[in-house]
């Protein structure tokens, strides 16, 4: 953890990524705001689909769209059940942030949709050659890895550098994320700056 406090503006969020900084709090509390020592990061081509995931997703049993529904899903993982515990850090204060951001073309979701419900996604920040993969949900089996798996394919065929999972878990793992310590974190952080940035919105 690097800071206590300030706000959730545009400009203070996007110093705060370009520096390898994120928010991360619980409703209540004061903004924190943290650079871990390890991050979970894919790199082209990292991402793990397991045979029987791949072979259901050419089945095309969902509909994928990006940036259709950003608030939806930003709501979805707020109250998303994870080990018995709520996305208590997604607060109201958050969500109206990242709204705006997804307003200035910054912030992007990527939606797994099934016979016109939402039923899975993610979404996260974009800046330069680097998306900042926030926090995803699912409603059905593999719904979140479908979303997955069209975020991946989006940034590899458009020259990203990296999608960073923030810290270091087991289900990123699985998916194929490479622990980085922070110093490398930042190196490839800054290689990917010096890339323009892909305002939204995004299109399939």
């Amino acid at each position: 953890m690097l800071a206590v406090g300030g706000d959730l503006s545009e400009a203070r969020l996007l110093e705060a990524y370009r520096c390898g900084i994120f928010p991360w709090y619980s409703a209540g509390k004061p903004i924190l705001w943290w650079s871990p020592p390890e991050r979970a990061v894919f790199l082209p081509g990292d991402e793990y689909l397991a045979p029987r995931l791949r072979r259901k997703l050419r089945s095309a049993p969902f509909e994928i769209r990006v940036d259709t529904a950003f608030a939806d899903v930003m709501r979805n993982c707020a109250t998303a059940n994870r080990s018995g515990n709520p996305g208590t850090w997604i607060t109201d204060g958050m969500i109206a942030a990242y709204v705006a951001l997804h307003e200035s073309g910054y912030t992007h979701s990527f939606e797994t949709w099934q016979d016109g419900e939402l039923v899975g996604g993610l979404y996260g920040l974009s800046l330069g050659a680097a998306f900042f993969g926030e926090s995803m949900f699912s409603k059905v089996g593999d719904a979140s890895k479908a979303a997955f798996a069209h975020l991946c394919e989006w940034c590899w065929n458009r020259g990203f550098h990296f999608i960073d999972g923030q810290v270091p878990n087991e289900n990123l793992e699985k998916l194929g994320a490479r622990v980085m310590v922070r110093d490398e974190f930042l190196e490839r952080l800054g290689q990917a700056l010096e890339r323009p940035t892909q305002k939204g919105p995004w299109t399939t």
